[in-house]
C-alpha cells in the first residue's frame, strides 16, 4: 500500500512558524469575527456556571473553512510546478487548496472520497479545479492522490500532516489572542489533527485545549488509548470532514505536549448542536463545526464561573437544505 511520505524527524511547529505563516497568508484570508456571548445563551445544562463563550466565526473564511490558512501557506511556502497542486480531501481541504491556486493562478487536481458531500464537489468544480472521486473514505482518495502526484510532480497540499498546513492553522490562534487575549480554554473538533496541532502550536500550554471528535470517528482517542497512532474506522455525521483513518504525526507530537483532554460526541448531540446554531443565531455550519457547542450542551465540558472559553466554529461547507428539520413553529 502507498503511504504519505514522512519525515525522520518532525520539526515541532513554534509561535515563530505561525507568526511568519500570519505574515504570508495576510493578503489571502479573511479575519474572522471572534463574537463574545454569554454562556447562558448556548442552551447549556441547568446549574452551568457563568462564563463567556467566544465563538470563533472561522466558518466566514473564504474557503468556508479554516482550511485555507494551511493551503495558502503550503502553497506560498514553495515553488509550484506547472502541474499545479494537488490533494486529497474530504472537501474542506480540497475547496481550499482549490481556491489558493486559482488565486495564484495555478492549477489543481482534487481527489475526494465517495462519502464527500455534494455541495463541497460542486463547490470545488465552481473553483475550476478537476475533481476525482477516489475511493469510498478519505484515505483511499489520499492513495490514489499520492499515486497521481508521483505521475505529475504537482505539489501535495496534505489535508492536515504537513508543517507548512499545521501553522497556518496555528493563525487562527494568534487571531483570537491579538483580538481578545488568551482564552482559558479552547474546545477544538479534531480530524486528522491540523486544526489542534496548530492552535495547540501557537498557545503552548497557556490556554486549555479540549480535542473533541465523534464517536465514530476517534483518531486522537484511539491513538491515546493505544499509546501509538493507529488506524481506526471512520463514519457518521462528520465523516466527509472528520473522517481521517489515522491522525497526522505532526498532530500527535504537539497534543501529546499541548492538549489535556480528548472527549468523544454522539452523532445526535452533534446534530443538535449544529441545528442549535441555526435555529437560535441563523449560523449555518457543518457538523464538524458544531462539536465545542455539544460538548458544552451535553456536559461533557463544564466551564468554571468567568472562565473565557473559545469555541471554533471551523466549516460551513454544507448544503443548507440539510438544516431544514431546524425550522420549527417557535422559531418562525
Amino acid at each position: 500500500m502507498l503511504r504519505v511520505p514522512t519525515p525522520k524527524s518532525i520539526m515541532a511547529i513554534t509561535p515563530e512558524d505561525i507568526e511568519r505563516a500570519a505574515v504570508r497568508i495576510a493578503p489571502h484570508v479573511r479575519h474572522t469575527p471572534l463574537w463574545k456571548l454569554p454562556g447562558s445563551a448556548l442552551g447549556l445544562p441547568a446549574g452551568a456556571a457563568p462564563f463567556e463563550a467566544w465563538l470563533k466565526l472561522e466558518h466566514l473564511q473564504c474557503s468556508g473553512s479554516f482550511k485555507a490558512r494551511g493551503m495558502f501557506n503550503r502553497l506560498l511556502s514553495n515553488t509550484i510546478p506547472s502541474a499545479g497542486a494537488i490533494a486529497a480531501s474530504g472537501g474542506n481541504a480540497g475547496i481550499a487548496t482549490a481556491l489558493a491556486a486559482r488565486a495564484l493562478n495555478v492549477p489543481a487536481e482534487i481527489y475526494v472520497p465517495s462519502i464527500s458531500s455534494p455541495a463541497k464537489r460542486a463547490r470545488l468544480a465552481g473553483l475550476g479545479a478537476k475533481v476525482v472521486v477516489g475511493g469510498d473514505a478519505y484515505a483511499d482518495a489520499l492513495q490514489a492522490c499520492i499515486a497521481r502526484q508521483r505521475e505529475s510532480g504537482a505539489l501535495m497540499t496534505h489535508a492536515y500532516d504537513q508543517p507548512e498546513v499545521v501553522a497556518g492553522a496555528g493563525t487562527l490562534a494568534r487571531e483570537i489572542e491579538r483580538e481578545a487575549g488568551r482564552p482559558d480554554q479552547v474546545l477544538v473538533s479534531v480530524g486528522g489533527g491540523g486544526l489542534i496541532g496548530g492552535i495547540a502550536a501557537w498557545f503552548a500550554g497557556r490556554s486549555r485545549i479540549v480535542a473533541l471528535e465523534p464517536e465514530l470517528a476517534p483518531t486522537l482517542h484511539r491513538a491515546r488509548a493505544a499509546g501509538a497512532l493507529v488506524d481506526v474506522a471512520v463514519g457518521g455525521i462528520a465523516a466527509d470532514s472528520l473522517g481521517a483513518r489515522r491522525l497526522g504525526a505532526i498532530a500527535w507530537e504537539i497534543t501529546q505536549r499541548h492538549v489535556g483532554e480528548s472527549l468523544l460526541l454522539t452523532d445526535d448531540a452533534i446534530q443538535a448542536a449544529q441545528r442549535f446554531l441555526w435555529r437560535e443565531f441563523q449560523i449555518a455550519v457543518e457538523p464538524a463545526a458544531a462539536l465545542p457547542l455539544a460538548a458544552l450542551q451535553t456536559g461533557a465540558v463544564r466551564p468554571t464561573a468567568g472562565e473565557r472559553v473559545a469555541l471554533i466554529l471551523c466549516g460551513a461547507n454544507l448544503d443548507p437544505s440539510t438544516l431544514a428539520e431546524a425550522a420549527s413553529p417557535s422559531s418562525s
